[in-house]
């Protein structure tokens, strides 16, 4: 798996810090890392990105993000407002395929959900997915109406003829409700894939070296962690 695409079934689900968190991961495991920002919007030239924020977390990682934007906006629409020239899929497949022989494992970080458009032809990160030939790996919301979201983006995965790597639960609470709870259950079957992970809620305010200490023991072994999905859906399942 030499590049893995990052999306999230909305914006806001715990994306970023679910990427520095296999970036953490494949790092213990000895992995060279690449974290690949294919749109970074709502930030200005001189203030961290995502990709920057990922290095913070997990350590020694190349960064690199193709665009930025100063307005939060859906790429597309950002790049057009600031009058730049937008992303297009083929550029983040052709930038994550370079990375990829330098390092062995390049992550491309989305924004926001599958279907959010970089340019003006309705590219989506789906389709850079797609050139690359990549899994993909959809975090998603651990509570309520997270089964609709991760179900429907799990379907135009299908469609697309995109492997779904798994699901991320990005933000995985200290108390968890009863539909949080059921839905570790749930979320794998709607979305016809396993879970591969949860990372706890508020884990991107540790410190970094208690981030990568902790980060492995989030996610499942095919994310070079050691989580016990069946284990965590034991315990937790009502």
């Amino acid at each position: 798996m030499p590049v893995l695409v990052i999306t999230g079934t909305d914006t806001e689900v715990g994306k970023t810090v679910t990427t520095a968190a296999v970036a953490a991961a494949a790092l213990a495991a000895g992995r060279s890392v690449a974290v690949l920002k294919a749109a970074q919007t709502g930030v200005l030239p001189d203030e961290r990105g995502d990709a920057d924020e990922v290095a913070w977390l997990a350590g020694p990682v190349t960064t690199d993000e193709l665009a930025r934007y100063p307005e939060p906006l859906a790429p597309g629409t950002a790049a057009r407002r600031a009058g730049t020239a937008p992303v297009h899929p083929h550029e983040v497949a052709e930038r994550a395929a370079k990375l990829a022989t330098e390092h062995d494992l390049v992550l491309v970080e989305g924004a926001g959900g599958l279907l959010v458009r970089f340019d003006a032809a309705g590219g989506t990160l789906a389709d850079a997915a797609r050139l690359l030939d990549a899994p993909v790996l959809v975090v998603a919301r651990a509570g309520l109406g997270t089964l609709n979201v991760t179900e429907l983006t799990a379907r135009e995965l299908r469609r697309q003829g995109v492997e779904l790597a798994g699901v991320a639960i990005g933000s995985w609470p200290g108390s968890p409700d009863l539909a949080t709870r059921c839905n570790v259950a749930d979320l794998p079957e709607v979305a016809g894939a396993p879970l591969l992970g949860t990372v706890p809620a508020g884990s991107g305010a540790l410190p970094p070296a208690a981030f990568r200490t902790a980060a492995p023991g989030w996610l499942a072994p095919r994310l070079d962690g050691t989580w016990d999905a069946e284990a965590f859906r034991v315990r937790e399942t009502p």
